[in-house]
C-alpha cells in the first residue's frame, strides 16, 4: 500500500482538524491542540496501515489531543484568594470573602450591611458550604427559617446590587 505524501494529507485536511481542535478546546487552546495532533500525525504517518481513512485517523488524533488538553487543565492548580475570619457563630468561623482590592468588593461591602443573622445565614450557605439543616443548627432554627434567611438576604443583595449597576 502506498501513501500520499503527508504534504497532499495536510493541505486537504487543515481546516478540518483545525475545526475540530478549536471545537473540542475552545479558542485558546484550539491552535495548540491543532498543532500536537498534526505533529503526533506526522510521527504516526509511516505506520499507517490502511489509506481509506486518513481524514477519520486525523480527526481521532485531534479528539485525543483536546481530551488530554482538557485533562491537564483539570490537574493544575487554582489560585484561590485569601480568606479572612471575621467572627464566629456555634462555633464554626466565619470567613470573609477577597480583599477589597478584589473585583467582588461591592458584593462583600452589601453582604456586610445585611441583618446579622442573614449575614450569617448566607456565609454559612455558600462560603462554608453548609446544608440548611446544618445552618439552622449553627444559627439555632429550623431548616424553614434558614432557608428563609438566606432567601431574603439573596433578596436584599439583589436588590442592592441591581442598584449599583443602575
Amino acid at each position: 500500500m502506498t501513501l500520499p505524501p503527508f504534504q497532499y494529507l495536510v493541505d486537504a485536511h487543515w481546516r478540518d482538524v483545525s475545526r475540530l481542535a478549536r471545537a473540542l478546546a475552545g479558542p485558546v487552546d484550539g491552535d495548540d491542540v491543532a498543532q500536537q495532533a498534526w505533529t503526533q500525525a506526522l510521527a504516526a504517518y509511516p505506520r499507517v496501515r490502511s489509506s481509506t481513512n486518513l481524514r477519520g485517523w486525523l480527526l481521532t488524533i485531534t479528539s485525543h489531543c483536546a481530551m488530554d488538553v482538557h485533562r491537564s487543565r483539570a490537574r493544575r492548580p487554582v489560585p484561590v484568594p485569601d480568606i479572612v475570619v471575621i467572627g464566629e457563630v456555634a462555633g464554626r468561623s466565619l470567613v470573609k470573602g477577597p480583599d477589597p482590592d478584589r473585583p467582588d468588593e461591592d458584593l462583600w461591602s452589601h453582604v456586610a450591611d445585611l441583618p446579622e443573622r442573614q449575614r450569617h445565614a448566607v456565609v454559612l450557605k455558600y462560603v462554608v458550604d453548609l446544608d440548611h439543616p446544618r445552618i439552622a443548627k449553627a444559627l439555632g432554627t429550623t431548616p424553614t427559617m434558614s432557608r428563609r434567611l438566606v432567601s431574603d438576604a439573596l433578596a436584599t443583595l439583589r436588590l442592592a446590587t441591581t442598584k449599583d449597576v443602575i
